[in-house]
């Protein structure tokens, strides 16, 4: 990376302490009707224009990592899966995932497909809450209760293959819960609720995309380059709807054997990252027909031949709704989490739309910052603290050396 590529002191500040040349400050959050999340924005305007933007994120903090420290394995899968109400099903996959891969656990066929299925469907509802939130902010309040209509079928889903609408407690250290196997009977239900989905889906999104006082608010605001999207390490969709083509599943062996094509855009803007969520919903429900098709039946979905013990650090990547979600931990001798580290895709996704919506008007900034679909409830994860008690700012070089 060149010295150019490293230098982000256009955009970093020094928090309140930054000096400023603005006339005028507009505050937002960290309550705002705007807002699906709690944080708070800064826009330094000049006759309404963006001229600088600073995002504090620190409500959400809830020490997830602390209170996991030294919990037995199976225990702290409960609170994992509480992280996000959204992505609950991708937390507690990764998390389980982590351990199995460590513990060199091996996994049914039937019960990586029903993992597949519930990611796949969590990521349809939640693009769709995000398609939802993007027309409230954009003032269509239509399109913001059609897709919240279009939403139900696919809870109705999920409550019908787990039996629970939010908190799904799907994945388990060797499978799925048998609860979750997928019987013949469940899959042709399954399957004919999916064939109406798709036809609402494709009905939907057509019209959605096809809307021209939606699109017009979108297209050509809030650009983000691909070069941007690299800089601040975009993810996703974000980075996807910037030219980036990848996407965590195509290295994931969980999806080695089902056919899906990766949406990837060039234009970068507001439009581009909105389009990209909606027809990534299309896409997964393609993946979510096939994982029934390979799971139904009565072949096991729980492999219980395995040991708790000890286990060195390991690393995981799963692609939720939003992007890149990496955990890592490790395990002790009788099998209790030492040194757990969650990292979201709101942390880069959101850093980087502070800087892509400067320039824009202040009415289209709020959308562009709504765009990266920010999740808060996943994303604080650490309070800095000098010996003192009391918070510390850390740079960038603080970062690179590990935070000492």
């Amino acid at each position: 990376m060149s010295a150019e590529d490293n230098d982000y002191s256009e955009f970093m500040g020094k928090g309140k302490a930054r000096e400023r040349t603005f006339e005028t400050e507009i505050p937002i959050g960290f309550v705002h009707s705007a807002l699906l999340e709690p944080y708070r924005t800064r826009y330094f305007v000049e006759d309404e224009i963006v001229k600088d933007c600073e995002i504090e994120m620190d409500p959400a903090y809830r020490g997830i990592e602390r209170i996991l420290e030294g919990m037995p394995v199976d225990r702290a899968n409960i609170i994992t899966e509480r992280i996000c109400g959204i992505c609950s099903n991708g937390h507690l996959w990764n998390s389980v995932r982590t351990a199995e891969a460590g513990l060199n656990i091996e996994i049914p066929k039937a019960a990586q497909a029903i993992r597949v299925l519930a990611e796949e469907l969590e990521r349809i509802h939640s693009h769709l809450i995000f398609i939802a939130h993007a027309c409230e902010v954009l003032g269509h309040e239509t399109f913001a209760y059609r897709s919240f209509l279009m939403r139900e079928p696919v809870m109705q889903i999920l409550y019908m293959i787990s039996g629970n609408r939010v908190n799904y407690a799907i994945p388990v250290l060797g499978g799925v819960r048998p609860r979750t196997q997928i019987a013949q009977w469940k899959g042709k239900a399954i399957l004919e609720a999916m064939d109406k989905l798709d036809a609402n889906l494709k009905k939907f999104i057509e019209r959605f995309l096809a809307d021209i006082m939606v699109m017009s608010r979108l297209k050509g605001v809030g650009v983000c380059d691909k070069r941007t999207a690299i800089k601040y390490h975009a993810v996703g969709p974000t980075a996807r709807a910037s030219g980036i083509d990848f996407d965590w599943r195509i290295k994931m062996p969980e999806y080695k054997d089902f056919d899906w094509d990766m949406v990837v855009l060039d234009e970068g803007d507001n439009a581009a990252r909105v389009k990209t969520r909606a027809l990534e919903c299309l896409v997964s429900a393609r993946i979510a027909r096939q994982a029934v098709e390979k799971a139904m039946g009565d072949s096991d979905v729980l492999n219980r031949d395995w040991q708790l013990g000890s286990m060195a650090i390991q690393h995981s990547y799963i692609e939720v709704p939003r992007g890149e979600l990496y955990h890592s931990y490790r395990l002790d001798d009788q099998g209790r989490i030492r040194h757990y580290i969650v990292r979201t895709p709101t942390v880069t996704n959101l850093a980087t739309m502070e800087v892509v919506c400067v320039g824009d008007q202040l009415t289209d900034a709020v959308v562009t910052l709504a765009t990266c679909d920010p999740c808060l409830t996943c994303c604080n994860r650490f309070v800095v603290i000098d010996e003192r008690g009391r918070e510390r700012s850390m740079t960038l070089q603080d970062l690179r050396r590990g935070g000492s």
